[in-house]
């Protein structure tokens, strides 16, 4: 059934599709209230003169059906770069054609291209059918791990709290 899945990076003329796909997996999660992305701030992350992060979709024949947007990060103790998806998703109407399978078979291929260590992703802690889905593949839990996160006022409150003597001055 995957055969007439493809898989292909976004174009910049996309990216009205990716902020709709973005909103899409933000309903199914139950966070549309926190998008808060842009047509404009995701141009700029994804094809600016710096891009932050990369998008494949997946097509069904020449219409997209799901997508992937992922980054490198970098492990220390491995001393090489990971890919760390942040989403991953298929469009209700399609799931269980094996078109998530594609999706992560094509990350897991380009981690292996670029010498990556790692490909990785964090899943919400109530959405069983794709723990159950990525333990399929050979996945593991990390849960030893907790992710933390700094936002907003905390953020802007952290940043400005400076140390003077230990500035670095670029």
């Amino acid at each position: 059934m995957t055969d007439d899945i493809t898989i292909r990076p976004a174009a910049e003329h996309e990216v009205p599709l990716v902020l709709a796909l973005v909103r899409e997996l933000a309903h199914y999660e139950h966070l549309e209230h926190e998008v808060v992305a842009t047509e404009e701030s995701l141009r700029a992350a994804l094809f600016g003169p710096r891009p932050y992060a990369e998008v494949v979709f997946a097509c069904m024949g020449a219409k997209p059906v799901g997508f992937a947007l992922f980054f490198h990060n970098f492990s220390t103790f491995l001393g090489r770069p990971g890919i760390y998806l942040e989403d991953l998703f298929v469009r209700p109407d399609v799931r269980g054609r094996g078109i998530g399978k594609r999706l992560l078979t094509w990350l897991a291929n380009l981690a292996v291209q670029r010498d990556c260590g790692r490909l990785e992703w964090a899943v919400l802690d109530w959405n069983e059918p794709s723990i159950g889905f990525y333990q399929t593949l050979g996945a593991k839990p990390m849960d030893e791990w907790r992710i933390f996160r700094l936002t907003g006022t905390a953020l802007a409150k952290l940043a400005s709290a400076q140390d003077p003597i230990s500035t670095v001055v670029s």
